[in-house]
């Protein structure tokens, strides 16, 4: 039986009620990974800090790499384990540094995770943190090369087949943003930033990468978002950054691909797609609608965009929650139109003339 794959894209950086905040979306790959055979998503899901969620069936892809599998550019190929190299940025000073490593080597004791010897950027990279007119955030790297060099160093020595990179981020962000987020009512202020950081990396080197911040600890918050709350359990992010990596699909690039294995994953695989009904602007939706793949937009996870799918000329089932999508999901896969779930079944009309 061919099986049933799905792709949960939750946008970063747009304030999404379910997924913009600390890994406040496993919960529903958690479930969607129940009702398919292959559940592909990307870190912005499943990156919780401190918190993680081990998914078998579900495969950790970063976004620039999950734009190029929904353009048909690149396949995933599954593996059983990957070598992560550790890159820290040059400007983290040598007390929260130390904190990272400790997490590293925690996630190597405990975990048993593969994580080599780490590489210090030849230069600070210099993250600058930005808002767009609409609410979204983005950022910026003063010293991209630098990233680019720790990033080859790591691959060519070391022998590293998946990147984690930690880069100081600014402390002084937006109060009132960091505020809200906090509250979780508002915009990560940094997950635009972060995903320059990877998609560079995965550009350049065609090799699995997420990033985690590092910051100075913040001040308690009595207050605080349960959403929010991950991020406050330690001095990193790093712990799940790890794990996803460690089974993250390696990337098949068409062009330098010379054989192919039963288990490798190309897009006309793809059997469904669930994203916020706010969201569908991004470059692998437009690209899965070309597709024969069921999209699915989800109406309650709201976000600080405004681009449905219908000015788009994207056809979608529009779900109300992710627990209606589950539904949808479960009578795709068993081959049963969910409309005849509905009493109103009306009877079929001529198309002729």
């Amino acid at each position: 039986m061919v099986p049933y794959t799905a792709i949960l894209i939750v946008p970063t950086g747009i304030g999404a009620s379910i997924g913009g905040y600390a890994g406040d979306a496993i919960p529903v790959a958690r479930i969607l990974a129940q009702v398919c055979d292959r559940l592909i998503t990307h870190p912005n899901v499943l990156n919780g800090a401190c918190l993680y969620w081990h998914l078998p069936n579900t495969l950790y892809v970063e976004g620039y790499g999950l734009d190029q599998f929904a353009a048909g550019n690149w396949g995933l190929r599954p593996v059983h384990q990957n070598k992560i190299g550790l890159l820290l940025d040059q400007g983290i000073e040598p007390e929260l540094r130390l904190r990272n490593l400790q997490a590293a080597d925690a996630a190597r004791a405990t975990l048993g995770l593969s994580v080599t010897d780490y590489v210090l950027t030849d230069a600070p990279l210099n993250v600058e943190l930005r808002t767009s007119l609409s609410g979204a955030s983005w950022g910026t790297i003063g010293n991209p090369d630098s990233l680019l060099r720790g990033a080859e160093t790591l691959i060519n020595k070391a022998g590293a087949q998946a990147i984690a990179v930690v880069a100081r981020f600014p402390d002084e962000i937006d109060a009132e943003a960091d505020y809200n987020y906090r509250l979780g009512q508002g915009v990560d202020p940094i997950a635009g930033a972060e995903a320059v950081i990877s998609h560079l990396i995965v550009r350049q080197f065609h090799i699995p990468c997420a990033h985690a911040p590092a910051f100075s600890p913040p001040p308690l918050e009595l207050n605080l978002s349960p959403r929010s709350a991950a991020e406050e359990l330690g001095y990193t992010f790093l712990p799940s950054v790890l794990v996803g990596l460690s089974l993250a699909p390696q990337f098949i690039v068409k062009e330098t691909s010379t054989f192919t294995q039963t288990e490798d994953i190309w897009v006309n695989g793809v059997d469904a797609v669930i994203v916020p009904a706010t969201a569908c602007g991004g470059s692998a939706l437009l690209n899965l609608s070309q597709r024969q793949c069921q999209i699915l937009t989800v109406e309650e996870n709201h976000t600080q965009i405004q681009v449905p799918p219908q000015p788009l000329g994207i056809k979608s089932i529009q779900v109300r929650s992710y627990l209606e999508a589950v539904g949808v999901l479960v009578a795709h896969k068993a081959g049963i139109n969910p409309s005849a779930l509905n009493p109103a079944i009306y009877p079929l009309q001529s198309l002729s003339n």
